[in-house]
């Protein structure tokens, strides 16, 4: 980390627009938590389908929006192109998809579990997601009906801060060289 403060790239692939969202939720706490601001930590958040660099950063935040168990072909790509980078430096994993309550689908997405193992990732989080017919494809709307799938914003804003909170002390303590345990830390 550098001696400005740690600069962390937050980057996530969505298809219609709430992963994104959830992904500037968290560069915005990040930067505002009492662990970032005591560090000078700075988040960036860039859509995945831009293909972001993360050799610039000393950390990052990488997730995707979930569909069929599986991430977006953005965060896919970006893992493939730089796997090297985001070995390098602490990394963290997170999806959104689920919906209703209790969440469906339950499970965990496949490709989180594997990048999680392959990167080192810190800690993986699965928030709740979206779903607003007003903005799926007429094929979308139609599987939605058939599944019938719960419409409405599921998305849990306090515990995405909170998330976010926790990864900017785990940076804080990183930067310090104190021992750091990850309540996320991913099994395996």
């Amino acid at each position: 980390m550098t001696a400005r403060g740690p600069r962390v790239l937050v980057t996530a692939a969505s298809k219609h627009g709430s992963t994104h969202e959830i992904a500037s939720a968290v560069a915005r706490s990040l930067t505002d938590s009492a662990a970032g601001r005591s560090v000078g930590l700075f988040a960036s958040a860039m859509p995945a389908e831009n293909r972001p660099d993360p050799s610039g950063f000393d950390a990052v935040v990488l997730g995707s929006a979930v569909y069929a168990g599986s991430w977006l072909t953005a965060a896919k790509d970006l893992v493939t192109a730089h796997t090297a980078a985001l070995r390098a430096r602490p990394l963290w994993l997170l999806s959104s998809g689920p919906i209703g309550a209790p969440p469906f689908p339950p499970d965990e997405p496949y490709d989180a579990g594997t990048f999680a193992q392959m990167l080192g990732a810190r800690g993986h989080r699965v928030f709740p997601g979206r779903l607003d017919k007003t903005r799926l494809s007429f094929g979308e709307r139609a599987m939605v009906t058939a599944m019938r799938a719960p419409v409405g914003d599921f998305r849990d804003w306090a515990a995405v801060a909170a998330w976010a909170e926790a990864v900017a002390a785990e940076l804080a303590a990183i930067r310090s060289g104190a021992p750091v345990a990850s309540a996320d830390r991913f099994p395996g």
